[in-house]
């Protein structure tokens, strides 16, 4: 690469807290208005709020830029190693506070921008909160790669630019509607186009097999191309020091508009193929109910899988310039099951492409890629019908056949005669009308296959993959998730953070280990004070939101019950609005009881597609309805559902949470991250023996958290035994009279039968336990309440949860990617705090 002039900027601006300096002041305010004129076209005068924000913006990415360039020049000079991580979702969020933050200049601009007349706090608003991601899943990869930015690992994240994102939530009458989400109607300052990076990604069409120097050579001769061309974001890290790109890709047809047929009057023809090409990144997720979603859906996953390794292996062609050493200096991350045909299109580009032999091509292909898996759920771990991949990717299927002969050889090797097993590991599952298994794909053409949990690697090991481990034993690790404390704490909770930097010091900004020194002010009367004054303050916040939203009163003295997460049956909303349910029949029964305020606060989208998780909101709406304006409760309940959840909504939401609802199926969370923001922000989790909630009991002490429920086991033996309820629900009597309230219509007078299939799976086909896990789950809420009456010991609680947090930062997870699977580098050592969850409390894992 070139060398490049000094382009920097001046970098005494001032540390966090510290006074704003009248030059740096002065300069950024110059710039800002440089932009406005020059890049906006508009004098301050008649700029609107969003001319300010892209001024801003544009401002601070300039300075962003020079880090980014100097850091990609130093790691190529250095030939180091590169991450690669591939992922269908990033749910990045608002990126200006949070690159404000992250490069040292959110005071400055801050500053500025009030001295300019606009505030900041205000233009922050103007940045849409992109939906390209659908829970956890997409805001784990936007920590991973802030956390990659940070510890200075060269990376790029590789996924797909949204047109539209996943949808826009709006809830009418109780019921869940969905609209695009229009991220991109004001443009994107912080991306770049480079529409010189443009890779042909080949489908359909056929495959020729000729003869070349004794070897069988295919030739695929595609009956459709698709263009893939490359948009860049800067992720910056902490304190600006590395800067790292994510590349979105966008399709287009190479022959936007057909001339002939555009003037023989057929207008809508001479586009359909641009139309084709671009359905491909209009949305995530589409509807995979029809054959054409599927087809759009596989057509999504090889799109970017494709575009990403032609672009990967170009760039380590131009630094190292030879194919075979890829896996010394490429490391390739795949994001869940989705970007599984990495295993296939490696194969091809180092086959077809670059011809390499076949055994040698498969030892790279699998010394480069590793994956992590998210999910126990084995409708989740994905399978395409044989027949759509003959169609849509004929070379590829031909390539997974001829892994699958080597794959079954060492498993007839290693199992002789067992049908079973043969059939158990096969990349094809014959007994579903001939499906090619994703999952299975992407665990034999990987040479470390990660959970997210302790709990859930070892039932990776037990269940899904149980087969695949005994052949290939060793590959299954765990790698914990991880939250990045930079915006989880410093931005979503600056009042916390502040008073955090008063007891633990200014380190504790740079190395989160330090939150332990909190654990000495836990018990100190003065101290909890100021923390629930942080905490009360947060709570106004959301209340206040709550009111202006759904015009509902609620009291911030009251017990905020949060549960925000993507609507499923394991997540188990329903078992959450079931309690409030027979918690509403007690309070009125017995009015005159002294009984806990309570708000419950649930927030999640529903897969367009997911009629059931549908009608879960649609009951959650109902019996707030009902709930909130009965005068006999007089607001000792309220029930708020809050629409088009995002990271900005959580970043309201979680600061001011006392109760954090993680109650999913044990046995079927694969992690969570939501339970590790609650905690981190001061709410005590009430959940289930699930995911990270055992690491987080581990770590933060069983005293403070509330567990219930059947273990993972009992919920096996409970699924042998059978799904019917009636027995349990025969035992108790709030149960009965909740769920019968669901089937009469007490909450749907007007339709009286609209939740009477809920009432009926909760009765015979409780496949998710809520009803067996029903009376345990009750019985902890009550002891919720007990704890909350005694201000002193749930303070105390909720300052410990702070405190004993820190191992549960993504730079943690990252750095355990770096070393045990990656093999690359990372700036500096782990702080002592962060390599032994529970260490000082002697936990084990």
């Amino acid at each position: 690469m070139p060398n490049l002039p000094d382009q920097s900027f001046p970098v005494n601006f001032p540390a966090l807290g510290q006074p704003v300096d009248e030059l740096a002041l002065a300069e950024i305010k110059g710039a800002i208005l440089a932009k406005l004129r020059l890049a906006i076209g508009k004098d301050a005068g008649m700029a609107t709020k969003h001319d300010w924000y892209k001024a801003a913006a544009l401002a601070l990415r300039d300075r962003i830029v020079h880090h980014w360039l100097t850091g990609e020049k130093q790691s190529y000079d250095a030939g180091a190693k590169r991450v690669y991580y591939l992922s269908l979702e990033f749910l990045i969020g608002r990126l200006f506070t949070d690159a404000l933050n992250n490069m040292g200049l959110l005071q400055v601009f801050d500053a500025a921008l009030g001295d300019l007349g606009v505030g900041l706090s205000e233009l922050r608003k103007c940045e849409p909160d992109a939906a390209l991601g659908n829970g956890g899943l997409g805001r784990l990869a936007a920590c991973f790669m802030e956390s990659m930015a940070t510890l200075a690992i060269p990376a790029i994240g590789y996924g797909i630019r949204y047109d539209f994102g996943l949808f826009r939530q709006i809830i009418v009458q109780g019921w869940q509607h969905e609209y695009p989400d229009e991220w991109l109607s004001f443009g994107n300052p912080w991306e770049f186009q480079r529409p010189e990076v443009v890779y042909q990604v080949n489908f359909g069409g056929g495959v020729e097999h000729v003869e070349s120097k004794g070897r069988d050579v295919a030739i695929w001769h595609p009956g459709e191309t698709v263009q893939a061309v490359a948009y860049d974001t800067p992720i910056v890290g902490w304190r600006g020091q590395h800067v790292n790109a994510l590349r979105l890709w966008s399709a287009r047809s190479p022959d936007p508009l057909k001339l002939d047929v555009f003037n023989s009057g057929d207008f809508l023809g001479a586009t359909a193929e641009e139309a084709r090409a671009e359905s491909i990144c209009k949305f995530l997720y589409p509807n995979d109910e029809s054959p054409s979603g599927r087809e759009l859906r596989l057509r999504q996953e090889y799109f970017f899988v494709s575009a990403s390794l032609q672009d990967l292996v170009k760039r380590h062609l131009a630094a190292d310039g030879q194919i075979r050493g890829l896996a010394a200096k490429v490391a390739v991350q795949l994001n869940d099951t989705h970007p599984s045909l990495a295993v296939t299109e490696l194969m091809r580009i180092l086959v077809d492409l670059h011809n390499i032999r076949w055994d040698d091509a498969w030892q790279i292909t699998v010394a480069t890629l590793s994956y992590t898996n998210h999910t126990l759920l084995p409708e989740a771990l994905e399978t395409w019908p044989v027949e759509l991949f003959q169609r849509l990717l004929p070379r590829h299927l031909e390539i997974i056949y001829r892994i699958n002969v080597a794959h079954l050889a060492l498993a007839d090797a290693r199992c002789p005669g067992d049908v079973d097993f043969r059939a158990s590991v096969s990349l094809i599952d014959e007994k579903s009308g001939r499906r090619v298994r994703m999952g299975q794909l992407a665990f034999v053409g990987s040479h470390s296959i990660n959970g997210v949990s302790a709990m859930h690697s070892d039932l990776m090991k037990e269940t899904v993959f149980h087969d695949l481990n005994h052949l290939y034993p060793g590959r299954i690790n765990n790698k914990t998730n991880g939250i990045t404390f930079r915006r989880w704490l410093m931005l979503a909770n600056p009042k916390l953070t502040d008073l955090l930097r008063e007891v633990c010091g200014e380190a504790v900004l740079d190395d989160p280990g330090q939150l332990s020194l909190l654990e000495a002010h836990a018990g100190d009367n003065a101290f909890q004070q100021q923390f629930r004054n942080v905490k009360h303050h947060n709570k106004i916040v959301l209340a206040r939101l709550i009111g202006e939203r759904l015009n509902i009163k609620v009291d911030p003295a009251a017990l905020f019950d949060v549960q925000i997460k993507r609507i499923h049956e394991y997540k188990r909303q329903l078992l959450n609005i079931l309690e409030a349910i027979a918690l509403y029949h007690a309070i009125k029964d017995d009015p005159q009881r002294d009984w806990v305020p309570r708000v419950k606060i649930f927030a999640g989208k529903a897969a367009a597609s997911y009629r059931y998780a549908k009608l879960i909101i649609k009951l959650i709406n109902d019996v707030a309805e009902v709930v909130n304006n009965d005068p006999v409760i007089a607001g000792r309940l309220k029930i708020a559902f809050l629409a088009d959840y995002n990271v900005s909504l959580a970043e309201i939401i979680i600061p001011a949470a006392d109760l954090s609802e993680q109650i999913s199926t044990a046995g079927m969370e694969a992690s969570g991250t939501g339970n590790m923001k609650l905690a981190l922000n001061g709410a005590l989790t009430i959940g289930t023996l699930d995911g990270a909630n055992i690491e987080i009991r581990d770590n933060v002490g069983a005293e403070n958290i509330a567990i219930f429920g059947m273990e993972a086991m009992d919920v096996m033996v409970r699924r042998k035994q059978g799904l019917d309820a009636t027995d349990v629900i025969r035992r108790s009597p709030g149960l009965s009279r909740a769920i019968n309230a669901i089937g009469s219509g007490e909450f749907s007078p007007g339709d009286p039968g609209r939740f009477e299939s809920i009432a009926h799976a909760l009765r015979h086909l409780d496949h998710y336990m809520v009803s067996t896990d029903f009376d345990s789950y009750y019985d902890a809420q009550r002891g919720i309440d007990a704890r909350w009456q005694v201000v002193p010991a749930w303070t105390r609680a909720s300052i410990l949860n702070v405190a004993r947090m820190a191992w549960f930062s993504s730079d943690r997870t990252i750095r355990e990617y770096a070393k045990d699977i990656w093999n690359v580098p990372v700036r500096g050592t782990a702080p002592l705090a962060l390599q032994t969850p529970g260490a000082q409390r002697g936990a084990t894992r």
